[in-house]
């Protein structure tokens, strides 16, 4: 399985953020951003505390990439 991180990119740029102060709002770990930089598998409720804090969906965050 593959994913893609780019909407989450692009909703960062969109709201003038950073990687850094998404890791701070969201608290997430140094290791979960880097996972996410990478498009590697994080946990649903990683995903849930970024769409909380961004006010956003899953579908604007994350995207399933065929291999």
């Amino acid at each position: 399985m593959a994913y893609s991180y780019n909407g989450l990119w692009h909703l960062l740029v969109d709201k003038k953020m950073k990687k850094t102060d998404l890791k701070e709002i969201a608290g997430l770990t140094p290791s979960t951003l880097a996972r996410l930089s990478k498009n590697e598998e994080v946990s649903l409720k990683v995903l849930s505390r970024i769409c909380k804090e961004l006010d956003c969906n899953f579908s604007d965050i994350i995207e399933y990439v065929k291999d």
